[in-house]
């Protein structure tokens, strides 16, 4: 992350002026924690509100001691980072506090003292005691889970109560948590938030005069929802929710591509024709569509061969029965 070939640990010129290279570097950055126990230098600015308490993250990181190349910690070989919730599942109090005041995009460089990092006594064998520890963050995202839980903890009739716009804000927030377990292959668990945001939609449909606002919200639910049925290899919910969708958009392509897919599934083959026929008239150079119906025509084909094959065999079986009968009846 750090765009040099040397680790961050060993910057250039380290001997000038008898400073370490840490010493050096807490000159020009700027003190977060009120001590100068944890120091902050941007490399990028991000962009909209700070990371919120109780927020869960999705940032990459590395870890480097004083004079050294290679970093003793570091997640930024996973393909795709763990999502992690300030308060519980990041160790290190420095590394809080310099989440707190990023934003999603930002690029920074933490320095931590040993009160903010590992203590007096380290963590052996990698880290040596009173380690002061330099961390580059990159913060891709977060959701801030605490307030969608503590809403989604509420009787419907307290719900009830919220402004939609407050229902909106959480039904957004649970799916892009299913969205992020999504990506993650984390099907099972992407379900269960989708079906949460669709849960706190479908309450507030009652309300006519909010219809309008709360359908194009749930049609983003829906269409996960299809997706992630057919990703569990269900594809009669997935052709459930995909069918709903088309309630609130008739014309919407991914849902007719979805329920093409899910009927394609069940060999409900001329249904299946009729979705993906559909959704290509609407957008005729997908080539996720246009795919479908090639598989489709494949599969079809297939099957006429194999139907034509065994009748064929039915017919020959049945020459070949009227024959023998036929040279008994002579014999005779």
């Amino acid at each position: 992350m750090g765009g040099s070939t040397r680790g961050p640990g060993t910057l250039d010129g380290d001997e000038v002026l008898g400073q370490s290279p840490y010493e050096r570097l807490s000159q020009r950055m700027l003190d977060i924690s009120g001590d100068r126990g944890v120091l902050k230098d941007i490399i990028r600015e991000g962009a909209g509100d700070t990371v919120t308490p109780d927020a869960s993250v999705l940032v990459k990181y590395s870890g480097y001691l004083e004079h050294m190349d290679k970093p003793f910690d570091s997640n930024c070989f996973r393909k795709t980072p763990r999502l992690m919730k300030v308060g519980e599942d990041i160790t290190l109090w420095g590394m809080e506090l310099g989440l707190l005041s990023m934003r999603r995009g930002e690029l920074a460089r933490f320095l931590f003292k040993p009160t903010y990092a590992y203590g007096t006594l380290g963590c052996p064998p990698l880290i040596p005691p009173n380690a002061t520890v330099l961390f580059e963050i990159e913060l891709i995202d977060f959701l801030d889970s605490a307030e969608s839980d503590k809403f989604c903890a509420l009787t419907a009739e307290q719900q009830e109560q919220f402004p939609l716009e407050k229902v909106l804000k959480v039904a957004a927030t649970e799916r892009e948590f299913g969205n992020y377990l999504f990506r993650q292959n984390r099907f099972c668990d992407a379900k269960v938030r989708y079906k949460r945001a669709l849960l706190l939609l479908h309450r507030r449909l009652a309300i006519c005069e909010e219809q309008h606002l709360v359908e194009p919200a749930e049609l983003l639910v829906l269409l996960n929802l299809s997706f992630v049925y057919l990703k569990l290899d269900r594809p009669a919910m997935a052709l459930r929710y995909g069918e709903q969708a088309l309630l609130i958009d008739q014309r919407n392509a991914k849902a007719l591509f979805r329920c093409g897919q899910a009927c394609l599934l069940l060999t409900e083959y001329e249904q299946a024709r009729d979705f993906l026929v559909r959704a290509q008239k609407e957008q005729p150079c997908n080539h996720d569509i246009n795919n479908e119906l090639k598989k489709l025509s494949r599969t079809t084909n297939e099957l006429v061969l194999c139907d034509s094959f065994i009748s064929e065999k039915d017919i020959n079986l049945l020459e070949m029965l009227s024959f023998g009968r036929s040279a008994k009846w002579f014999s005779g």
